[in-house]
């Protein structure tokens, strides 16, 4: 009997030790090989996180990168493996390091630099080891153009009306619609862009219907956009306060009570057009990394504040000026990471006077000159390259009153010393009304 029990502990106690190790074992259960027109990404996927390492022979053909999984069986068919990729000839497998591992070798056509690296499991995908190999892996066709075609590619700006549909915006002391306004000022604008050789205007808002916070910068998304500009005319409980404004994204609250209000009248006019909460984030915005988000925010935010410094230099020309700085709020309008992103606000429809001039024509097309004035001095100082505004060797500028030389040097980034020698100017001195040619370099 006491032999009898011992057996039985014994054997109990073996299984205890040697079930982990088979439990233990790991499986490659499928390949994928994903061809894009700069790298090949091959995707391992496991039952369980990879215990790996990998090494690489490129001493002679064919180049291999070669693969060992630790403790891992092979449940995939490599045979038969779906592989389209320019860079890459096979995978398949190899003599292991032992019984319990499994190597695997990627034959490449070429050397090429790599990156290996595992990802965790998710809602969709168990646990993953990704090798990406770096290099042409499929030929573009049809219609797609290669980076090297883009030679006289525009750049895009993308301007939206504030509002629409079911959200007027502030309404005037006299009934004026902030969104009727607003539109008109918006395609003035994107005619003016659309007339200059080296820019093109996508007007995300193009007639009297609502659109989501969260929609208008996603439409400049989808139209690749170099630029957003969301256009308004400003609001506040009392008639008193007037002039223009430029706006841009910051990551807190607004200090001042207008930049508050402007927040207040945003969730506002989502809510008026029909949507139950603000989404936080753009749909684009989750598949980024945060830090590598917060990184091409910052870089959209400064580029927002260059541009609007730009912007309000033209329109104080032409208009009042509430403020005669950039200022920050926290609008989901201007959230987009990719782009520079500014709202300007054209002058305050709560103001009886500043009504009667946003209803006029001759005004609302001295605004929209005023803006592109503005986002075209802020390209020809920050060139996007291969487009052919970068491509310009020169722009035109219309002297003001209160400007000098050095002044419009130090604006566009020049010389004194090359705007004379560009316009055959023989003094310092400029007047009102002048065109003078101002080099880029």
């Amino acid at each position: 009997m006491i032999k009898t029990l011992y057996r039985s502990i014994t054997a109990v106690l073996l299984f205890c030790l040697i079930t982990p190790v088979w439990a233990s074992q790991n499986a490659i259960e499928s390949v994928r090989v994903w061809p894009s027109p700069d790298k090949t990404r091959i995707v391992f996927d496991l039952s369980q996180a990879p215990d790996y390492s990998y090494f690489k022979l490129y001493q002679g053909t064919p180049y291999r990168i070669v693969i060992d999984f630790n403790a891992t069986q092979l449940n995939a068919e490599l045979e038969n493996l779906a592989n389209e990729s320019l860079l890459v000839d096979k995978v398949r497998t190899s003599s292991p390091k032992n019984s319990q591992s499994t190597r695997i070798v990627i034959e490449l056509n070429k050397q090429a630099e790599f990156e290996v690296f595992p990802l965790p499991a998710n809602d969709r995908y168990n646990d993953r080891l990704v090798v990406d190999i770096k290099g042409k892996s499929i030929e573009r066709s049809g219609p797609a153009k290669s980076i090297e075609e883009l030679k006289d590619r525009k750049i895009t700006i993308a301007v939206d009306a504030g509002h629409g549909g079911d959200d007027p915006g502030s309404i005037g002391p006299s009934g004026t619609y902030e969104k009727t306004v607003v539109l008109k000022i918006a395609r003035a604008l994107a005619k003016m862009i659309n007339d200059d050789p080296s820019m093109q205007a996508y007007l995300v808002r193009t007639g009297d219907y609502y659109l989501g916070l969260n929609d208008r910068p996603q439409k400049a998304w989808d139209a690749k956009a170099d630029f957003f500009v969301s256009v308004h005319a400003d609001a506040f409980r009392t008639p008193q306060p007037r002039g223009g404004s430029v706006w841009v994204l910051s990551k807190r609250r607004a200090d001042s009570e207008i930049g508050r209000w402007l927040e207040s009248r945003e969730r506002q006019s989502e809510l008026l057009g029909g949507a139950e909460a603000i989404i936080q984030s753009n749909s684009h915005e989750p598949f980024l990394a945060q830090t590598l988000l917060d990184m091409s925010m910052d870089r959209s935010i400064a580029g927002a504040y260059s541009a609007a410094r730009h912007i309000i230099d033209e329109m104080g020309s032409v208009t009042k000026m509430h403020k005669t700085a950039p200022q920050a709020a926290s609008l989901a309008v201007l959230k987009s990471p990719d782009k520079p992103s500014i709202l300007v606000e054209t002058g305050f429809i709560s103001s009886p006077s500043e009504e009667r001039l946003l209803l006029s024509n001759a005004h609302q097309q001295k605004l929209a000159r005023a803006i592109y004035n503005g986002i075209r001095r802020y390209f020809i100082n920050n060139p996007i390259e291969n487009t052919l505004l970068a491509q310009q060797a020169s722009m035109e500028y219309t002297v003001k009153s209160g400007d000098s030389l050095s002044e419009i040097a130090e604006r566009y980034g020049t010389t004194v010393k090359a705007i004379k020698r560009e316009n055959q100017l023989r003094s310092d001195v400029v007047r009102i009304g002048q065109k003078l040619t101002i080099p880029r370099d």
